[in-house]
């Protein structure tokens, strides 16, 4: 499922701390040495070295990347070098406090932490929030977020859902009968719809959506799309895919990032440095499904320099 590259023999946290800082000295910045060590370590061990960092030099290693390093490099680096709960409460400020002119772009990370990562992690996300901007998540989303759009996203970002993967069969046939009426009066703030999307397990929300299309003849995201043109009809396709399979989500990110004039570095460093412990493999094999082209070639192809060494080196790639 991950891309991520970790050596069979890996140091010691200060034996990394050791290497970032003489990466860090002399006459420019070793960014290779950087990627080498930063790249090729899963969450833990990155935790691991920010600590051992700071109590060898007295700084934190965040700020000391920042200091080194610049453009959109730096911005993966740092994305990643972040505790990722930390990482996403970042995310999550940015895209309530940065609008851009589709408010369906601005509200995309959030709708990726709410249904397309665990409930606990969603819990250290809030947390994070709480601690890093002085107000939670729910709030900020509330003063930040319109009607229709706002009932939707505060149950999402104040959800928190069963883990287990117990289905209940006929909870599923009700559910699905309930999105399907909401469908049929084209209600799509349907309180039984939001309801049920901001409640429900995971796996209980995918047997209803099975359930769904197999009754209704039609996934149920396309029956949302059928009934409105609207931002929360957008909201509300993206929130079932980031539910249902989210790494046909995040392949599709990949590729709206890249396509035509310029590359959406923002976007694309988003998926890649969210998702390569997660499940990049699948969100590669989707990308190649969709786009019957490589990922790693499209990255390739629209990156360069030590920014592109990095992703690629999340991607598997050995640089």
């Amino acid at each position: 499922m991950s891309t991520v590259r970790v050596p069979d023999a890996v140091p010691t946290p200060n034996q990394d701390s050791e290497a970032l800082r003489k990466a860090f000295q002399g006459w420019g910045t070793d960014e290779k040495a950087i990627i080498r060590v930063l790249g090729q370590r899963n969450a833990f061990q990155r935790r691991k070295i920010r600590e051992a960092y700071h109590q060898l030099y007295n700084e934190l290693l965040v700020d000391r990347l920042f200091s080194e390093l610049s453009g959109d490099f730096r911005t993966a680096v740092i994305l990643w070098t972040l505790d990722p709960a930390e990482r996403d409460a970042k995310l999550a400020n940015e895209a309530l406090t940065k609008k851009k002119r589709k408010i369906v772009d601005q509200l995309k990370p959030i709708i990726e932490i709410a249904c397309a990562t665990s409930p606990q992690h969603l819990m250290s996300v809030r947390k994070f929030y709480c601690i890093l901007f002085n107000s939670s998540l729910e709030e900020a989303v509330s003063c930040t977020v319109s009607p229709p759009l706002r009932k939707l996203l505060m149950g999402l970002v104040s959800s928190y859902r069963y883990e287990g993967e117990t289905v209940d069969g006929d909870v599923s046939k009700s559910d699905a009968t309930l999105l399907h009426n909401a469908m049929k009066k084209k209600k799509l703030d349907d309180e039984n719809l939001v309801w049920i999307l901001t409640t429900r397990s995971f796996f209980q929300l995918r047997a209803t959506f099975e359930f769904y299309k197999q009754n209704y003849g039609n996934p149920i995201d396309k029956d949302i799309k059928k009934c409105s043109s609207s931002d929360l009809s957008s909201i509300l396709q993206m929130a079932v895919c980031c539910i249902d399979t989210p790494e046909k989500h995040f392949a599709e990110v990949v590729r709206a990032s890249i396509v035509g004039l310029g590359t959406d570095e923002a976007s694309l460093t988003r998926a890649i440095v969210s998702r390569a412990e997660i499940d990049m493999m699948k969100v590669r094999g989707e990308y190649f499904n969709a786009n019957k082209s490589s990922l790693d070639n499209a990255v390739i192809g629209d990156t360069s320099g030590d920014y592109k060494d990095f992703l690629m080196t999340l991607l598997g790639a050995k640089i």
